[in-house]
Parts: C-alpha cells; sequence; structure tokens
C-alpha cells in the first residue's frame, strides 16, 4: 500500500509527529485529493489536546484543498486533476437529515477507525472528522469535495472549507439574517470574521464586535464591523447597547468555545434576539441562563453546525462573491508553514493572535 507523509497525534496534548502513514485507494464513491494546503482550525486543536476525546493515533486536518489524483468507482462529476476544496462534512444523501436538506446533521455515522489510513505496520490509524488532511493526500467521500476555480489559489481556497463556510453560514443560514437588523459577534478570531462578513453580506445595520484584544477589534472593522467592544469591561454588554442606540441586538452570533462567552451572549441580546451557538467548549463544560427572562422577552438559542451549509450550493456562491471583492479572503491568512512547522504553527494558532495559519505541501 501506498505511504504519505502525515503529522500523527499519539498522545492528547502532546506535539504531532511527522511520520510515514499508509492511504489506501479510494472505494466506490470515494475521490482521493492530493493536497496543496490546509489550514489549522482551533477544532484540530481541541481534538488534538483531547478535549472531546476520540481514538489515537489520529491524523487531524479538514480545512483543505488540492487537486483530485484518483477516483473510485461510481464517481461521476469530477475528474483527474481537478482543483477542489476538501471538508469534514460527509454526508449519505438518504437519511432524514440528509433528505430535508440538512447535511451537516447527517444521521449516518462514519467509522474512523476503519477508513483508509493505517500505520505502516497495518494497525489502525483514524482519519479524523473523516478527513485526516495534516497529511500530504487524503481518501474521502466525493459528497465531502466541491470544484474550485483552476486558478484560484489553494492556500485561500482552503479556508472556504471550514472557517468561512461556518461563519458566513451561521449568519446567512442559522441566523436567517435580515437586512436592517442589528448583530453582535462575540470573538473576532477566524470564525468571528466571517461571521461579521455574514452579516455584513446578508445587510446588517450594525454589527458590533466584542472580543479581548483591541487589535482584533480593529482588524474586525476591515471585515465589516461597525463598532467594537472590549470584554474585559466591567459591563461590556452596556457598551453595545449605547452603540445601538439603546437596545440589545437580533442576533448575537458566539464564535469562541469559551463558558464566559456563552453566559454573557443573552445579555446582549434584546426583545425576540437569538443567540447563535457556533464556538465549541470542551465536553462536560455548562453554561447557566434564567429561562423566565428569555420565555418572557421571547428570545432563542439556536446550534449552528458548520453554518448550515450545503456546500454544493454554498461554496461556489462564496467564491463568486470572493471573486467579486465582497467577501475577504486573503486577508484571513497570518502565516504560511510547511507541514515540518506543524507544531509551531499550532502553537502561534493557540496564542489567539492568528486569523488563519495555512500548512503549504512541498509538490516539487
Amino acid at each position: 500500500m501506498p505511504t504519505i507523509k502525515a503529522a500523527v497525534c499519539h498522545e492528547f496534548g502532546a506535539p504531532l509527529v511527522i511520520e510515514e502513514v499508509q492511504l489506501a485507494a479510494p472505494k466506490s464513491g470515494e475521490v482521493e485529493v492530493t493536497l496543496d494546503a490546509v489550514a489549522i482550525c482551533h477544532s484540530d486543536i481541541s481534538f488534538a489536546d483531547g478535549a472531546w476525546g476520540g481514538f489515537l493515533p489520529a491524523v487531524y486536518g479538514h480545512e483543505a484543498a488540492g487537486t483530485v489524483s484518483a477516483i473510485g468507482e461510481g464517481v461521476t462529476g469530477f475528474g483527474e486533476g481537478d482543483s477542489v476544496v476538501v471538508t469534514l462534512i460527509r454526508s449519505c444523501g438518504i437519511c432524514p437529515s440528509c433528505a430535508g436538506g440538512a447535511p451537516t446533521l447527517c444521521e449516518t455515522p462514519y467509522d474512523d477507525k476503519n477508513g483508509p489510513l493505517s500505520t505502516v505496520d497495518g494497525k489502525p490509524l483514524s482519519q479524523a472528522m473523516a478527513c485526516g488532511a495534516f497529511a500530504e493526500k487524503v481518501v474521502v467521500d466525493h459528497r465531502q469535495i466541491v470544484k474550485i476555480p483552476s486558478d484560484m489559489a489553494k492556500d485561500v481556497a482552503a479556508l472556504v472549507s471550514c472557517g468561512v463556510i461556518t461563519g458566513v453560514g451561521a449568519a446567512v443560514n442559522a441566523a436567517q439574517l435580515r437586512p436592517g437588523q442589528d448583530v453582535v459577534v462575540i470573538g473576532a478570531g477566524g470564525v468571528g470574521l466571517n461571521a461579521i462578513q455574514g452579516a455584513r453580506i446578508a445587510g446588517a445595520r450594525r454589527i458590533i464586535a466584542v472580543d479581548m484584544s483591541e487589535e482584533k477589534l480593529e482588524i474586525a472593522k476591515e471585515f465589516g464591523a461597525t463598532d467594537g467592544v472590549l470584554a474585559s469591561l466591567q459591563s461590556p454588554w452596556k457598551a453595545s447597547y449605547k452603540a445601538l442606540g439603546g437596545k440589545g441586538a437580533e442576533v448575537v452570533l458566539v464564535t469562541v468555545g469559551a463558558i464566559p462567552a456563552y453566559e454573557q451572549a443573552a445579555r446582549y441580546m434584546g426583545r425576540g434576539g437569538r443567540m447563535i451557538m457556533i464556538g465549541m467548549p470542551h465536553s462536560g463544560e455548562t453554561a447557566t441562563y434564567e429561562p423566565v427572562i428569555m420565555a418572557a422577552i421571547g428570545q432563542g438559542m439556536i446550534g449552528s453546525k458548520m453554518g448550515d451549509v450545503v456546500i454544493q450550493r454554498d461554496i461556489p456562491w462564496m467564491i463568486d462573491l470572493y471573486q467579486q471583492g465582497r467577501l475577504k479572503l486573503d486577508e484571513l491568512i497570518s502565516g504560511r508553514w510547511s507541514l515540518e512547522q506543524i507544531n509551531e504553527a499550532i502553537a502561534d494558532t493557540k496564542t489567539g493572535a492568528a486569523r488563519r495559519n495555512v500548512i503549504l505541501f512541498d509538490r516539487a
């Protein structure tokens, strides 16, 4: 079986190890993609730190772009040489959720321990998040990929696979934001900046960015935020109310997986407001709310997984917006690294200063 180079997690919280692993040929319905770029998402870091459990050893990575290099039986619509983005959204297409137009909630389980990856001595190796893209190549279901223009830079395109669709999709799909409504986005990191862009594209009147960093609040304004509020203020929601003319927001998008952010989010909402829950806290962590208040003024909480996107519909739309200059992607990349530098890139991402760090594969 052919081998590829990958960054493998052998122990939660320990550095990833660059080593050779085996990758099986694509089966029926699958495609092999030779990767050019994979971005580092905080979900990868949380998994590698053991926040959500899982089988080890594992290969993480799920925000990627590359070129189709082999096609399994029964796959149509793709050919070798096609430029594509690779997502973690593995959908069966026939379960009630998929049939109802919600492929991000597919009910068909994926056995990541018996996927295309294995160690060089044939032992199980988890293809985490149905993707395993911290590697030179991936084999994934054909529903996980979307064609992109051949001349689109792969490092930029990779971002569309997760962070962009999650943020923009949360504002447009999950929140169903209407023109003229006011929005608060808690967290101005990679997903937060895209939530801000989504709110701008959807026609929000005011977009309030909330973050611990003044520098990130200034960056948020470049992506469409009209106002910035420091989360470290004693009562930051009061500053938001002032910016909105004395009222709460119709939509509050929580893009960070921090319990304090979730517990404060309801304070930013106005009557009939809705909180969109995007950031993923660690398993077992809980937040506390007073239901009587939310019930009395018609507030609600909505979970949003991957922006509730249908990738075959939404990714081409977002790429078109990018080509028109209406969606910022190039500006999201804060660093480019080699696979051998992945632990340094992860450490840099953990500082909170990075928008998106991208691993580039040497295809020479």
